[in-house]
């Protein structure tokens, strides 16, 4: 069953950060495009609430700066993060569809191209 108080708490937390982590991290982890295209499904109407409320879990995660393995410690800040999204990534890989990965790439191109904030 889902929390929806829980997932309300990570759906604010995800959109109020997350742009700015992907950002931040681009270029630095090998999953930017994965995380990005798994807001987009998380963002979706059309998702079903359990794949949403995983996803958002997941990039709330990925979000807050202190976590397990704290991102600012060069080689492994990124391990767990990356862990618990290939986890969110394979429960919602059917719901993962080719409209949020091209939205995904779109933004990856526009943000390789703009200049450094």
């Amino acid at each position: 069953m889902t929390d929806i108080v829980q997932l309300q708490g990570d759906e604010k937390r995800v959109r109020e950060g997350f742009w700015r982590k992907a950002r931040r991290t681009l270029g630095r982890v090998p999953f930017t495009e994965d995380a990005v295209a798994a807001f987009h499904c998380a963002t979706d109407s059309a998702t079903p609430l359990p794949i949403r409320a995983t996803l958002f879990g997941a990039l709330a995660y990925f979000v807050v700066p202190l976590d397990i393995i704290p991102d600012f410690i060069a080689g492994l800040g990124y391990t767990d993060d990356a862990a618990i999204l290939m986890a969110a990534f394979t429960a919602a890989s059917s719901h993962i569809t080719d409209a949020h990965r091209q939205k995904a790439r779109a933004w990856l191109l526009k943000a390789l191209d703009a200049p450094p904030a």
